[in-house]
C-alpha cells in the first residue's frame, strides 16, 4: 500500500500504513508470511542436497578438481570423482551416473542447490531436470545460501588438505572415503 501511495505522489511513512492496518484488523501482506529460505531448506532438507567443486595440488604440483555433494539430512558426502580439467563433458558424465540410480546410492533428490560457478556447464541442468532434480542456483557471492556445502568444503581444506599432499588421484578418493 505504502508504494502504491508513493507512486500516486503520496508520500506517507510506511508505519503509518501498517498502524492503520492494523487498526482496521487486517494482517500483513501475504508476501510477508511467505516461505523464507530457511523454512525451505528445512521442510525439503531430506531431499535436498548440494555440490560444489574443491580444488587442491597434488604432490606432483597437479591442480585437481574434486566434485562432490553432500546431503543436508545425514551430512553424508559423496565425491562423484575428480579430474585436472573439470570440462564440461566431465562434469555431465559425473552427474549423468549420479542421476542414474538416486534411488539405490541413496540420493533421493527432489532439488540440488549449486553455486554459479563456471565449471558447471548449463546442459547440467537439464540432465538434472530429466532425472527430476530441480536446481537451485545460489545468490552471487553468498556463501551462505549454499552453507552447509561451503562449510565442509572448508572443513575439508583446513583439517585434510592442508595437511597432507595427495599423490595421484585415485589418492584423493581415498583420503575423503575414509
Amino acid at each position: 500500500m505504502h508504494g502504491e501511495l508513493a507512486t500516486l505522489g503520496i508520500k506517507v511513512v510506511p508505519s503509518t500504513v501498517w498502524e492503520i492496518l492494523k487498526q482496521a484488523g487486517l494482517d500483513p501482506a501475504p508476501e510477508r508470511a511467505s516461505t523464507t529460505r530457511t523454512d525451505f531448506l528445512r521442510s525439503q532438507a531430506d531431499a535436498l542436497p548440494a555440490c560444489d567443486f574443491i580444488e587442491t595440488i597434488t604432490l606432483n604440483g597437479q591442480r585437481q578438481y574434486i566434485l562432490a555433494v553432500i546431503e543436508h539430512t545425514t551430512r553424508r558426502t559423496r565425491v562423484l570423482g575428480t579430474t585436472a580439467h573439470p570440462r564440461a563433458s566431465w562434469v555431465i558424465q559425473v552427474i549423468r551416473h549420479l542421476v542414474m540410480d538416486p534411488d539405490d546410492a541413496g540420493f533421493p533428490a527432489r532439488f540440488l542447490i549449486r553455486d554459479r560457478d563456471g565449471k558447471f556447464p548449463v546442459l547440467m541442468n537439464e540432465v538434472l531436470a530429466e532425472g527430476g532434480i530441480t536446481t537451485a542456483l545460489t545468490c552471487i557471492r553468498v556463501p551462505r545460501t549454499n552453507s552447509i556445502m561451503e562449510r565442509w568444503v572448508q572443513s575439508c581444506q583446513h583439517e585434510l588438505l592442508d595437511r597432507c599432499l595427495p599423490k595421484l588421484p585415485a589418492d584423493v578418493l581415498v583420503c575423503f572415503a575414509t
